[in-house]
């Protein structure tokens, strides 16, 4: 049984002097309820991190966590329960993702302090239209597909941190750097725990940080944003969205009665009980405890990846026009293995994720913001991936695109509904790749223009635990088109290989 969501009431507007959003808007928006604590506890495990050789100007001080919950309540009754799309439930995606924006001070501009513009109002404003973001996971019985459950009480935390580090001094921080883990939260993945927390992070300079850690059930990237974008809408004074949010989940990507396969996804999916007793990435993190794996980010120059590219078209023939992410994706898929030698005969796949939104039939509608992209894999064993020309590879990858319609993802989501209680998996030499570079990361303005810089802090994406991402321009580099940001994980063996054969795309 399908529940149905009750439609928002929008009380008029408070004249509380507590309220710091314009007058315009709080004729707009409902009003909030949230509890002000300098001592309130988490109901989840808010990881610390220190470095004994950080200095101690390049700590975080949490001055403040504020439990925010959507006003009016979700629901009058005890508790709320909303079903979650096939898609949304993919193991895969049974983790959180992190990420973290850096925003600048703009010059010749006001002081304006994060915390009062991005307030508990504010945000408590986008939680009345996205209110399953309060929600808590919930499973009718062990090992089976989870559930959103909401009650009148529940909320979200909103971190207020302080720092004396300047946005300069972030030059020098590597991705895994424990300094730009304390900017954004973390949170436990138990039952009956928060499923979103956000953090404001002031620096010295006048600039701040926005981190966000979201459960992947709930949202993508770009269901996130939309959520980040109401709070940047309400921020800048503006009206209600004028697109609301849709969930609708079963209806739109549940399974097909009864399932059916007419696409092979058997032939790269496949089925371990383990994935259900210890998540898709559990063979994966065992494999990390006899390597250890580090992050990198490349500066990757336009010119150069265009002359890569160029060479790689005359390579495959008339005809031919290879993406920019089609070919780095070939090339860093083909150096990654290569540089871990691994036995000729295993079997390595390359996965990226494609946004079905456009490809169903119907197109799912403007407001959904449910997980809507689907993995498509790319099979080969480590001898035919080292051995065959880049141009081959990247025609792999280019051609793999086009067997992705309807069909492949009700195919896909009926595969989930017959074998999910059996544990799903692509296995443990899997590449992901994403590309974050037009998916609006990089357009989030509360006020004081994009962000200047825009990065992931989670590491487990696509059954992989070595993604790489395709980072969006910052707001300087985007005016000059010089380049963008390539940021990889990988056994730290094979780093000083990686970087020699990235260079090429550095000059």
């Amino acid at each position: 049984m399908v529940a149905v969501l009750p439609r928002r009431l929008f009380p008029k507007a408070s004249t509380s002097s507590d309220h710091h959003l314009p007058t315009s808007l709080l004729t707009s928006i409902p009003l909030f309820y949230c509890h002000h604590s300098s001592d309130f506890r988490l109901p989840y495990k808010c990881k610390t991190r220190t470095n004994p050789n950080q200095t101690k100007n390049m700590e975080v001080q949490i001055i403040e966590r504020i439990p925010i919950s959507a006003s009016p309540p979700p629901t009058s009754s005890p508790s709320l329960t909303l079903p979650l799309s096939h898609l949304d439930t993919d193991r895969n995606l049974h983790v959180t993702f992190r990420t973290l924006r850096l925003y600048s001070k703009p010059d010749n501009s006001p002081e304006k302090d994060p915390f009062l513009v991005i307030s508990p109002e504010v945000v408590s404003a986008a939680l009345s239209l996205f209110f399953p973001l309060t929600g808590s996971l919930h499973c009718r019985e062990p090992g089976s597909r989870p559930e959103i459950q909401c009650t009148p009480s529940d909320s979200i935390p909103l971190i207020r941190a302080v720092t004396e580090v300047r946005l300069s001094d972030l030059a020098s921080c590597q991705p895994d750097s424990l300094f730009l883990n304390q900017l954004s939260p973390d949170l436990d993945q138990a039952d009956n725990t928060p499923l979103l927390a956000l953090q404001i992070t002031r620096f010295s300079c006048g600039g701040f940080a926005f981190g966000m850690c979201v459960h992947h059930v709930l949202c993508d990237g770009a269901g996130a944003n939309q959520f980040l974008g109401c709070i940047a809408h309400f921020t800048r004074g503006e009206s209600r969205p004028v697109i609301q949010p849709l969930w609708d989940r079963t209806e739109l990507l549940g399974p097909r009665i009864p399932p059916t396969l007419h696409v092979p996804i058997d032939k790269t999916l496949i089925l371990d009980a383990n994935v259900v007793k210890h998540g898709t990435y559990w063979n994966q993190d065992q494999c990390g405890g006899s390597r250890r794996l580090v992050k990198e980010w490349f500066d990757v120059n336009n010119k150069c990846v265009e002359k890569f590219r160029n060479r790689l078209n005359e390579e495959a023939g008339l005809g031919f026009n290879f993406t920019t992410f089609e070919a780095l994706s070939a090339f860093i898929w083909h150096s990654r293995i290569k540089a871990s030698q691994l036995n000729s005969d295993e079997v390595v796949k390359m996965v990226y994720s494609m946004n079905i939104s456009k490809i169903l039939d119907p197109p799912l509608p403007a407001g959904y913001w449910g997980n809507v992209c689907v993995p498509v894999y790319v099979t080969l064993t480590a001898h035919e991936l080292t051995n065959q020309p880049l141009w081959e590879i990247t025609a792999m990858i280019r051609d793999s695109k086009r067997y992705i319609n309807n069909e492949y993802v009700r195919s896909y989501i009926d595969f989930q509904e017959l074998h999910f209680a059996k544990g799903i998996t692509a296995g443990t030499r899997v590449s992901a790749f994403t590309d974050w570079r037009r998916l609006g990361h990089s357009e989030l303005d509360f006020g004081w223009g994009p962000p200047i810089s825009v990065m992931p802090l989670s590491w487990k994406l696509l059954g992989s635990v070595e993604p790489c991402f395709f980072l969006p321009y910052s707001a300087d580099d985007r005016k000059e088109n010089k380049g963008f940001k390539i940021l990889v994980c990988l056994d730290e063996a094979n780093l000083e290989s990686f970087k020699k054969d990235m260079k090429i795309f550095l000059e």
